[in-house]
């Protein structure tokens, strides 16, 4: 069995699970963006409505970022670097957004 080190990858290998995942993302904020545009008026929604767009934004930028880095034929370690940060940033805003309106903090 060959041992791998965290040097023996392919630069782009996270890249390829970023962008569909990032992606998918964006698509769930939209989604939930829809169905609370269509309830009842209230600070509440309009808050969960700003952050999820606010959210979706930090998804986008990640894809876009990971799908750079897969293009692009030069060294583009730091954009998949960024493209994941963006992401986990974008998964705890969206975890953060879902506890604080769940349990209506605000």
């Amino acid at each position: 069995m060959q041992k791998y080190l965290a040097n023996d990858y392919n630069a782009n290998d996270l890249s390829h699970h970023i962008l569909p995942n990032s992606a998918t993302m964006v698509g769930v904020c939209i989604m939930v963006i829809s169905i609370v545009k269509s309830l009842d008026p209230s600070l509440t929604n309009y808050l969960i409505d700003k952050a999820l767009a606010i959210d979706s934004l930090l998804f986008m930028i990640s894809a876009l970022l990971s799908f750079s880095s897969i293009r692009l034929e030069q060294s583009t370690e730091h954009l998949e670097r960024w493209a994941e940060i963006i992401f986990l940033l974008g998964l705890v805003s969206m975890t953060l957004i879902t506890v604080v309106f769940s349990f209506e903090i605000v």
